[in-house]
């Protein structure tokens, strides 16, 4: 089978890319190894992440650069060195597409917390010895993707692949503080945030108890609300999705019992409010942050997606609309998440 040796896709040119100005380009992907997975895309997830990375919101980027962490395709060309997939497996690739796989962080399948640097799957270069180094990583808003197959899942049988899409970077993203912090049974929850990552992890109050929220605390409206005695103290952990630089910070920590934790997962360009450390000290509550999952455990994500019929709302745009969807996520109009469909590659929307 021939492979392309150049890839297209839909490239941000400029800062001013949100407003509709993504433009077709092709491009040379890293260079090949036997490590790799080139992935013939049918699906790719808009992420809050694209929008922040093509404007420049996290720091300025070397355009044109094409973004997409949410892919999901066809393993058509598979290295020599990759075992877990074969050509013809329906597989996905998250936001990380390399590290270094031998400090203890890989060692321990913490991957987004190498030692040396992971290596976004847009936005970042190559950086291990051999013939793809300072290569650039470019992402899935395009008709193919080349990746390291240790980052390269598998989407199981018989899961939606569109639905799988979002749940690379927004699902996996919600579900690991959820797990490193112990939620389940006898463990209550709070969410902030009803968008792309937060309606994953249970959302605007009717949208909320639909997807099986117990209760909905409206955190803007009043500041009293977390004092009263059926809020205050009564969740174990948060889960804090927002990019909003003026969240109420101070009245979410009274929300957590002694020993809870705020963990963020949204990343605001503008910071986070001041607080007072009193609040910390005095109630024995904690901050943290936590990215991306690894891959190992975005396949048990997906597996448990699976044999839970979860699945995120979506709305589907054919890839070439990307000039519409962009603007739209952009406007904070998805509810929740927006996936790209390459019907040119066999993508069904």
């Amino acid at each position: 089978m021939a492979y392309p040796e150049t890839f297209e896709g839909w490239a941000a040119h400029g800062k001013d890319c949100l407003e509709g100005k993504f433009q077709k380009t092709q491009y040379k992907p890293k260079t090949w190894t036997e490590s790799d997975v080139d992935i013939k895309i049918k699906y790719c997830g808009i992420c809050a992440s694209d929008l922040h990375t093509a404007s420049s919101g996290w720091g300025e980027v070397e355009y044109p650069i094409v973004v997409g962490h949410e892919i999901v395709g066809e393993a058509v060309r598979v290295g020599k060195n990759v075992t877990h997939v074969k050509v013809g497996d329906t597989v996905g690739v998250g936001a990380q597409c390399g590290s270094c796989l031998t400090c203890p962080q890989c060692k321990a399948h913490r991957e987004p917390y190498c030692d040396c640097g992971q290596v976004g799957t847009y936005n970042g270069k190559f950086y291990l010895d051999g013939p793809d180094k300072g290569d650039r990583s470019q992402g899935g808003y395009a008709n193919y993707n080349r990746s390291p197959g240790h980052f390269v899942i598998k989407i199981p049988d018989g899961l939606d692949p569109a639905v799988a899409a979002p749940m690379l970077c927004g699902g996996a993203t919600v579900y690991s503080p959820l797990k490193q912090y112990g939620a389940g049974p006898g463990k209550n929850v709070g969410v902030v945030g009803l968008g792309g990552l937060g309606h994953f992890a249970v959302f605007k109050e009717a949208d909320a108890k639909k997807m099986g929220a117990k209760r909905f605390i409206a955190t803007h409206d009043d500041d009293k609300v977390f004092s009263k005695p059926e809020n205050k103290r009564s969740l174990d952990l948060i889960i804090c999705t927002t990019n909003d630089p003026k969240m109420p910070l101070q009245g979410y920590l009274q929300l957590l019992k002694p020993g809870g934790n705020l963990i963020f997962v949204g990343l605001p360009e503008a910071g986070l409010p001041p607080i007072r450390p009193a609040i910390l000290i005095l109630n024995n509550v904690h901050m943290g942050g936590s990215a991306i999952a690894p891959p190992s455990m975005i396949a048990e994500m997906l597996e448990l997606a699976k044999s839970k019929n979860i699945a995120g709302w979506i709305k589907k745009f054919d890839m070439n609309e990307v000039n519409k969807a962009v603007p739209s996520m952009h406007a904070g109009e998805a509810r929740y998440r927006y996936v790209l469909v390459n019907q040119e590659n066999g993508g069904k929307l």
